[in-house]
């Protein structure tokens, strides 16, 4: 979309490349005061397509955060009054891990990723080529202006600049900053010093491991100095390989709490599992590795596949993501992309293609075959990750990212999610902490948005289970390479027998007098086994994914992000 057109209502188009809080405005494809005479072709597909999916006038009631961008635009509105609970945020769905012709084993242009993420409903995204000599070279100023061209071009997707950094001593992760003068510039002295492949700091040692936090560091002192408004760190796919220890990921938090905030519960690759001869028949997430000199000897084997499709950090019940929850700090999740070729695409890179000279490869073209083998889907067709913002603009993503205002869904398996911790006349969201007194009763009251249209399949998903998953906060761990905690588990599975509409769900965690934390998890029933930890803690889960034969459509799940109680 372009900005050639105008609104007699005086609606303002975003700008995204200021310093400041950048966008604002709703986009008109979302501002429900705008009628749809008044929008373009293209920004009229967007909103048809917001309500087929229910993320524009979901049919819930009014105020309600679960109506998502419509409901949630018109709180934003001066024109529209809103009513009910207080605290409704806009959801915005994102991806933050995506690869363009910048990245040594991608192809695609940044306006094609940008494109892509729009039509398929995303609100923001983060373009984060691989940290590498030639990237900190060159690839890093290189893709700047294409980012910048990209807001210009598409205003209703927020288009961050990051990059892939290759943790020393660790595995990959994402760094992202909010647009300004300075994105480059830190960025590539961020990488330039800290990246691991740059400084040959890849293998598990202390050093490596104090060169990590040395970066966040940097990180954080550029923040302080305004050189850039906010800078956010999330951990990827990091069981794949087993090189991210329990007690790396506790020293990245613990180091910068507002900066290292989670790492993706389910990776990219999802298409890596469709099975031969129509798919690659391989891993969903490329998670097909075994042990190396370099891995935490305590994992087990099974740490090294998905479990529907999620990584088994955040997929086990009681495992990792639990231990560092009952430490009562926070750690988030995430689900996206990790797009660098899409499955059943016909691009293929460019002729004459140089990446070591010219830091990209020459723009695709078509190549008349099929990718069959490729595992990636685009950014927003499979995976997607919805923040609670309180506008639609880059510092409220990444201030919902860092709150905790999370949930994620594969294949679209429910359009909306409004979980809240009640007592009395309390009540918090996800990522947020309920105060009470010792004693209080506290309710757990959930409401879900069902898909009313067909995903990128081309058929309607089912919501078939909720699981309430709760844990006790038992403090800091002696032992900073914890993975387990032993009182987690699922205390109440909800059958939801619905296929349209809402379904609205209570759980009543009694009277409480020791803390505790809640977080959910949602399934289409499809595959499902005993936990990793038996059956008295989770009798359901999602099952371990088969090399080879793992269809990506046909296991959906939904993970939240915790809330805590503390009685006092």
């Amino acid at each position: 979309m372009s900005h050639g057109h105008s609104h007699a209502h005086g609606h303002h188009h975003p700008h995204h490349h200021e310093d400041g809080d950048a966008a604002s405005s709703l986009p008109p494809a979302l501002d429900l005061s705008v009628p749809d005479t008044e929008l373009t072709p293209g920004q009229l597909s967007r909103r048809s397509m917001l309500r087929r999916t229910g993320l524009l006038g979901a049919g819930l009631a009014a105020g309600s955060v679960l109506a998502g961008a419509g409901q949630a635009a018109a709180a934003a509105s001066s024109d529209h009054a809103r009513s009910g609970p207080s605290g409704g945020y806009l959801w915005l769905a994102g991806d933050h891990h995506i690869h363009t012709q910048y990245s040594s084993d991608a192809k695609y242009r940044v306006i094609d990723h940008v494109r892509q993420a729009n039509a398929h409903g995303l609100d923001w995204m983060v373009i984060t080529d691989h940290g590498s000599e030639t990237h900190a070279k060159i690839g890093v100023e290189k893709v700047n202006p294409d980012i910048v061209a990209a807001r210009d071009q598409i205003e209703d997707t927020l288009v961050f600049q990051g990059l892939e950094w290759n943790i020393p001593a660790a595995e990959h992760g994402t760094v992202f900053v909010h647009p300004g003068k300075n994105e480059v510039a830190v960025l590539k002295e961020f990488e330039n010093s800290f990246d691991g492949s740059v400084k040959g700091a890849s293998a598990s040692s202390p050093a490596n491991e104090a060169l990590a936090i040395s970066g966040l560091n940097f990180l954080a002192e550029q923040v302080q100095r305004r050189k850039v408004r906010d800078v956010l760190f999330l951990a990827n796919h990091p069981a794949r390989k087993g090189i991210d220890s329990p007690h790396e990921i506790r020293a990245w938090r613990d180091a910068q709490p507002s900066i290292a905030v989670g790492f993706e519960g389910a990776p990219g690759h999802q298409a890596g599992g469709l099975p031969k001869p129509n798919g690659p028949g391989s891993a969903r997430g490329i998670y097909d590795n075994s042990p190396s000199a370099d891995s935490f000897a305590g994992y087990p084997l099974e740490s090294y596949r998905t479990w529907g499709g999620f990584d088994w950090m955040t997929a086990t019940v009681g495992g990792l993501w639990d231990s560092l929850l009952a430490e009562g700090k926070p750690w988030w999740i995430t689900a996206n992309s990790d797009s660098h070729n899409v499955y059943a695409d016909t691009a293929v890179r460019g002729p004459n293609s140089d990446f070591n000279a010219n830091g990209r490869y020459e723009d695709p073209v078509y190549g008349t075959g099929i990718s069959l083998a490729d595992t990636d889907f685009w950014p927003g067709q499979y995976s997607r990750t919805h923040v609670g913002a309180s506008s639609f603009s880059y510092k409220s993503v990444m201030d919902g990212i860092r709150a905790g205002r999370v949930w994620v869904d594969h294949g679209g398996l429910i359009s909306g999610l409004d979980a809240r911790l009640r007592s009395g006349s309390q009540a918090v969201t996800l990522g947020g902490v309920l105060h009470v007194r010792k004693g209080s009763r506290v309710d757990l009251v959930i409401e879900i948005s069902l898909a009313n249209g067909p995903n990128w399949a081309q058929f309607v998903p089912t919501l078939a289970r909720v699981d309430v998953i709760q844990g006790d906060v038992t403090g800091q761990a002696s032992d900073p390479d914890t993975f387990t905690t032993p009182a987690t588990r699922v205390v109440k599975s909800f059958e939801v027998d619905k296929a349209t509409g809402a379904v609205k769900l209570t759980y009543s965690l009694g009277r409480l007098d020791k803390p505790v934390y809640v977080r959910l998890r949602g399934t289409d029933g499809n595959r499902s086994a005993v936990g990793v930890h038996g059956a008295a803690v989770d009798p359901a889960g999602p099952a371990i994914d088969v090399l080879g034969d793992a269809d990506p459509w046909k296991d959906l799940w939904f993970y939240s992000n915790p809330m805590w109680v503390l009685p006092a």
